[in-house]
């Protein structure tokens, strides 16, 4: 039974009495919460009905549609609206009723190229502006076999079921190791937070927008990733990521961190304006990773694209606070999971062109940094030329140049 069979026990047969009634739908794994719930009796007190729609044709028909990705928090969200819809049929009108959803990619005899993750929500309506709450959490790979990543879950489930009965018990990080990631957030009636507001919140750290507007959470991390601010978007960008792509022999997503290191957070209509840009163009992460160090514990081993004077910054001590060994320890960071950087010429302020050995990289990192010929980049246009033009016109809208 554990954590403590004891404590454990006790807490179960507080959701029993609790006065709430309680549908549950779990897929890809924590199904064993159901088990812990009967296993103490009184479980017909709590328990309408728990679903398990596990084969992804099952899961749409119980959602009423087929989710952009299974093991998502809006998908979990969905599922306990779903939960919640259906048990509402089965018991009178009045009853307090909570839905649950949980869904979860854990230990599998293939590999799992993404992360081992759960997510779990609840939606009640224990309140005239409460509808409901959910928690995300990745788990360390290899830490845990199948049978332990599955208790895991299963335990957070009971004690996220406790939140929503507001039944006092731990929050489900108890159950997890402290360089884990674990976040939660509550749903307000009306006012549920979309994904990119819950990255402005810092609840993500990492959302991937597919070309087709698809948001996940926990995509594959890609092996080439071109950094910026993209105000706006143009030809030169997308020129410059086909010819990366080539080089790497890797497919590219851009990248634009929501957070700056000297400016405020982007709003987020500024966020949804630049990644409308790439509609069926090109994926797109979205970060709160403004330095390259922290994109690079965000995205270990990537390459990194990037301008001769971004290349410029990134071995000037000036940059790290005129301290030259915060200088080194950054970027014996970034080279250690095997990230690098491909770097294109670039036109400074004087009108001079600037590449790769224009600048004084010390030998040391000369591996990290390999240049992008002229002959197959050079594009003198700029998003701030752009944008210089656009006020002298006016203000109208420029498109890609």
């Amino acid at each position: 039974m554990s954590p403590s069979d004891t404590a454990w026990q006790q807490l179960i047969s507080a959701l029993h009495e609790s006065g709430r009634k309680a549908a549950l739908a779990i897929t890809g794994g924590g199904s064993g919460a159901v088990g812990e719930l009967l296993r103490v009796p009184g479980g017909s007190r709590l328990l309408i009905e728990a679903q398990v729609p596990y084969d992804e044709l099952a899961l749409a028909a119980f959602l009423g549609f087929a989710p952009a990705q299974a093991c998502s928090s809006d998908t979990a969200i969905a599922m306990a609206q779903s939960a919640r819809a259906r048990a509402a049929k089965l018991v009178p009108v009045g009853t307090d009723l909570v839905g649950l959803g949980a869904t979860a990619a854990l230990v599998s005899d293939r590999p799992r190229r993404g992360e081992h993750r759960f997510h779990i929500a609840f939606a009640n309506a224990a309140g005239p502006n409460f509808t409901g709450a959910h928690c995300t959490c990745v788990l360390a790979k290899g830490r845990r076999d199948r049978a332990a990543e599955e208790d895991l879950v299963s335990h957070a489930i009971v004690l996220w079921l406790a939140r929503a009965c507001e039944v006092a018990a731990p929050s489900p990080r108890s159950l997890i190791d402290a360089d884990e990631h674990y976040a939660e957030a509550v749903l307000a009636a009306g006012a549920a937070m979309d994904t990119i507001d819950r990255l402005l919140a810092g609840e993500f750290d990492r959302v991937t927008v597919q070309p087709d507007g698809q948001m996940m959470l926990s995509a594959p991390r890609p092996g080439v990733l071109f950094p910026g601010s993209f105000n706006p978007l143009h030809d030169g960008h997308l020129l410059l990521a086909r010819v990366a792509e080539e080089l790497r022999q890797q497919p590219l997503a851009f990248e634009i961190s929501v957070t700056n290191v000297d400016k405020p957070p982007l709003a987020g209509e500024t966020v949804r304006s630049r990644l409308a840009q790439f509609a069926w163009k090109s994926p797109v992460e979205l970060t709160r990773a403004p330095t390259f160090l922290e994109k690079s514990r965000l995205f270990p081993g990537t390459t990194f694209v990037i301008g001769a004077d971004t290349a410029e910054r990134l071995v000037a001590p000036k940059y790290y606070g005129d301290d030259e060994l915060r200088m080194h320890e950054a970027l014996e960071e970034i080279a250690n999971p095997g990230s690098s950087f491909l770097v294109a010429v670039r036109i400074d302020a004087a009108g001079r062109v600037r590449a790769l050995s224009d600048i004084p990289v010390p030998r040391r990192y000369a591996d990290l940094f390999t240049e992008i010929p002229e002959h197959r980049f050079r594009v003198d246009t700029s998003s701030s030329d752009i944008r210089t033009r656009a006020r002298a016109d006016g203000g109208r809208a420029v498109g890609n140049s």
